[in-house]
């Protein structure tokens, strides 16, 4: 099945001319030539991206969504083809209804009649890897029910496998492979894709999100109905909105859609830089608004992780942009191993000041992002940036936020509604409510470990007794253990009271 899928994948590629693409290598151009006078027949007016763009679309599900991550990595692929692979979208038509029926006797081992007092037979949503049906538990509770594509997962793997391959073949023989890592890029991408498979998980995803945003007064998160989830069954909380695309409507009902423009930026912040858990997949089809103007969050299959690492190192750069300090940027790319090490800091300095400062104070309408991250990306080319597979999701998620403000609202200054917040969460990280945070979470180790310091102490000090030591120096150790007992005893009771007034003041 393997062959046969290949083979296909090899048809549509000549179909759409994509050999120009590949053959474009200089070490293989004596073949273009050969493969125009051997397929004479192809129309080829259309430009090489739409090519592209239509062939993904004809190839299936998985290089869809490949080609919408690809489409974010204007420094792996010309602007051209990235503006293009923007437009991808899941144009998937849905399964038939006696295919939903059978995946959930499948899941749940009895009858769909059996398990929802109503269940509406047209779905209300159909994406590549699963679609959404409206229905009622019993009882008449509204919910929404999510059911994966049957035998998408195999199609899926076999899939990912060519894309490997594909992207070992780029590594081999493109100049910059290495640099940009196209085959970490595959495993980034399979791992995501391998996560939507599992509904438990998104079910999971939509639990943690809806946990950190318990309390929020910006983000909503439909609840999860834990004893009606399957691998391949996930029901939810039915929420009602409107599509946050439908800016007329928002404005009809009252909604502040400036306000809604910079709620969405600090929601977005707050999911990236408190909780390092945020939503990858924000394009507006996953997106509605309540009425009383708080987001609606949708489809949790794609969420991204940062470490804490990966958290400071981007505020401190997103700081640094803000106050427009790039040898500050400069310096926190070499230091964090981005780039070389004998990297020279002014040339890089210049070289991000000329990229960055043209934007500054001006609204989302005046700036194009496109162009910014094409000269960002030159500028990483030229410097010997090193890609990091694990900021894909993020890069894309920018993106997605950038182009829903955009609609939102074009006057939105992105900047400044950004900055205030970032710089409150590194006051966090670096200031005293940081050490209060340390002490809250070291206090169940340190509660374990100083009961046991005097027997730990006087252990030590035995070790010391049966040291083969002559008797002057045996007597002046214990003349050093005599003053060292009082020292550390003057220490501990210091290291104590200063533990317990931070736990008083602080967490009682």
């Amino acid at each position: 099945m393997r062959f046969f899928r290949l083979i296909r994948i090899f048809f549509v590629t000549l179909r759409f001319g994509l050999d120009e693409l590949i053959l474009g290598h200089s070490r293989l151009r004596p073949l273009q030539r050969v493969f125009r006078i051997l397929l004479f027949w192809r129309n080829l007016s259309r430009t090489r991206g739409e090519r592209l763009r239509l062939a993904l679309e004809a190839l299936g599900p998985i290089f869809v969504k490949f080609g919408q991550v690809l489409s974010t990595r204007r420094d792996l692929i010309p602007p051209d083809i990235a503006e293009e692979l923007s437009r991808l979208q899941d144009r998937v038509p849905p399964f038939p209804y006696q295919q939903v029926e059978e995946t959930i006797q499948a899941a749940f081992g009895k009858p769909l009649h059996a398990i929802f007092e109503q269940f509406e037979q047209a779905p209300v949503a159909s994406a590549s890897v699963a679609q959404v049906h409206f229905a009622n538990l019993p009882g008449g509770h509204p919910v929404a029910v999510k059911i994966l594509r049957p035998g998408i997962a195999a199609v899926i793997e076999k899939d990912l496998v060519l894309l490997d391959t594909a992207a070992w073949l780029m590594q081999t023989l493109w100049n910059e492979g290495k640099r940009l890592k196209p085959r970490e890029i595959v495993a980034e991408f399979a791992r995501h894709t391998h996560a939507e498979l599992d509904l438990m998980l998104e079910a999971a995803n939509c639990s943690q999100l809806k946990r950190n945003f318990a309390t929020s007064k910006l983000l909503l998160v439909p609840e999860v109905h834990w004893d009606w989830c399957r691998q391949q069954v996930m029901v939810m909380e039915r929420m009602q909105g409107t599509p946050v695309s439908q800016v007329d409507h928002l404005r009809s009902i009252g909604v502040d859609i400036p306000k809604l423009a910079s709620d969405g930026v600090e929601i977005f912040f707050t999911q990236v830089f408190r909780d390092g858990f945020f939503h990858a997949d924000m394009h507006p089809g996953n997106i509605l608004v309540a009425d009383d103007s708080r987001y609606i969050a949708l489809d949790f299959g794609i969420m991204g992780t940062l470490n804490d690492t990966d958290k400071e190192y981007l505020a401190r750069n997103f700081l640094a942009f803000f106050r427009r300090d790039y040898r500050e940027v400069a310096k926190a790319h070499v230091e964090s191993g981005w780039v070389p090490k004998d990297t020279p800091i002014d040339e890089f300095e210049t070289a991000i000041r000329a990229v960055c400062e043209p934007i500054f104070d001006k609204p989302l309408k005046e700036i194009s992002f496109g162009r910014t991250l094409l000269s960002l990306f030159q500028m990483a080319r030229r410097f010997g940036v090193i890609i990091q597979p694990q900021l894909v999701m993020l890069q894309k998620t920018l993106l997605n936020i950038e182009g829903l403000g955009r609609d939102l609202d074009p006057d939105l200054d992105l900047w400044k509604t950004a900055r205030p917040y970032l710089e409150r969460w590194m006051s966090e990280q670096l200031g005293w409510r940081s050490v209060v945070q340390n002490v809250r979470a070291e206090l169940p180790y340190w509660g374990r470990i100083l009961p046991q310091m005097p027997r730990l102490l006087h252990q030590q000090l035995q070790k010391t007794h049966d040291f083969p030591v002559n008797e002057e120096l045996r007597l002046l150790i214990r003349e050093q253990q005599r003053q060292t007992w009082w020292l550390r005893i003057i220490g501990g009771a210091l290291i104590w009271l200063v533990i317990f007034q931070l736990v008083t003041r602080y967490l009682v």
